[in-house]
């Protein structure tokens, strides 16, 4: 099995697979109203998220202050941005950013 890198208008699925079609099956049965546009074959048995590219300072440590919101908020994602642009300052896409990243690695 290989890990996948899957698309769609709405997502980026990470994917094991035999192969390219057996990825994109995943997203067809599992979201069936995207459209596939992209399917890439990881080269190891990672996936890595770069916090410069969403916007996370490398002088705050982010993740514990939007688990903190998280918890806060019990799951509740808007109310979590809120929290987490009230204790930090930040405006709301970083916010977002910070919120929805800490979700996406499953907080």
């Amino acid at each position: 099995m290989a890990l996948f890198e899957v698309e769609t208008d709405a997502h980026i699925m990470i994917v094991w697979a035999d192969d390219k079609d057996q990825a994109k099956e995943f997203c067809h049965s599992n979201y069936p109203e995207e459209e596939v546009l992209r399917v890439g074959v990881r080269p190891r048995d990672a996936w890595v998220i770069s916090k410069r590219l969403l916007g996370i300072e490398d002088n705050v440590d982010p993740c514990a202050t939007a688990r903190e919101c998280l918890a806060k908020a019990r799951g509740d994602k808007l109310h979590a941005i809120r929290l987490y642009m009230h204790e930090t300052g930040t405006d709301l896409e970083q916010a977002r950013k910070a919120i929805e990243s800490n979700m996406a690695i499953g907080w």
